[in-house]
């Protein structure tokens, strides 16, 4: 398999870290201090990169409760400013997620500040979650990617993607046929039920027969005592709680627990 990204050539199973912003303006949960913003994220940042990740994917985890499509103007600005913030502070791969679904909004501010890839959660089909119905965005992505000329922008999609359910079951190895043939993402994600929860190592080993050479990520739930049962069958890993003191995604990252789980790999 081809490198997904040309800074991971030598790497064997890239690990990325989260950067999950605090509230943004607008947000309920937002205090008035952008400045606690920036600090916060940088400080992640730097751990995340001191402990030895691979890259780095920012979301607006903050944000809840999400947009289900599009996001406003301000999450968009202040999501392009932070981003090129942490490209200025760090040369590590950068990826952008905006929640819950504005995948042409990440590829916008991935194209700004010089970021390598996206998440999408939903590309292809509908999906039941907490948002209401979320429908695919991928006939509009791809044609917003090809008309910007930032096909080096690589597409991260979820498929069976956590805090969701299907609109009507269907085979699994179906939803990745599509998502890679008829969405065209570069790679899949596969999680568990919802943030930080551990994924069926069964489903995995699914997702990656169905994929064949196409790169394939576990999304949520890889801790330190759990990597190890998954290098045979996933490329990659996203991992955000478990870098978390106490394993909260809330908390602060913590050089320790990123090393800890990097030594893993051997």
């Amino acid at each position: 398999m081809s490198p997904l990204l040309t800074q991971w050539s030598d790497v064997k199973k890239p690990v990325i870290g989260m950067l999950h912003l605090l509230p943004l303006p607008l947000s309920p949960g937002y205090d008035g201090n952008l400045e606690t913003i920036r600090a916060t994220l940088l400080r992640d940042a730097d751990a995340l990169a001191a402990g030895g990740v691979h890259g780095l994917m920012m979301e607006n985890f903050g944000d809840s409760p999400f947009y289900p499509g599009r996001v406003p103007a301000h999450v968009l600005t202040h999501m392009t400013a932070l981003a090129c913030e942490v490209k200025r502070r760090h040369a590590l791969p950068l990826g952008i997620n905006v929640l819950r679904n504005d995948g042409q909004s990440a590829l916008a501010v991935a194209h700004a500040c010089g970021a390598e890839y996206i998440r999408v959660n939903v590309l292809c089909g509908t999906r039941v979650t907490d948002q209401g119905l979320i429908q695919g965005i991928a006939h509009d992505l791809l044609r917003e990617r090809a008309m910007m000329r930032a096909t080096s922008i690589r597409i991260f999609a979820d498929v069976d993607v956590k805090h969701s359910a299907p609109l009507a079951a269907r085979p699994l190895k179906d939803e990745v046929d599509d998502t890679l043939e008829r969405g065209m993402a570069d790679a899949l994600v596969v999680s568990g039920a919802g943030t930080g929860k551990q994924t069926e190592p069964d489903k995995v080993k699914a997702v990656k027969a169905a994929a064949g050479h196409a790169p394939v990520f576990i999304g949520s739930g890889i801790t330190a005592s759990t990597i190890a049962q998954y290098l045979g069958s996933a490329d990659g890993f996203i991992v955000g709680t478990a870098f978390k003191k106490d394993g909260r995604p809330t908390n602060p990252v913590e050089i320790d627990r990123v090393k800890a789980l990097m030594q893993k790999l051997g």
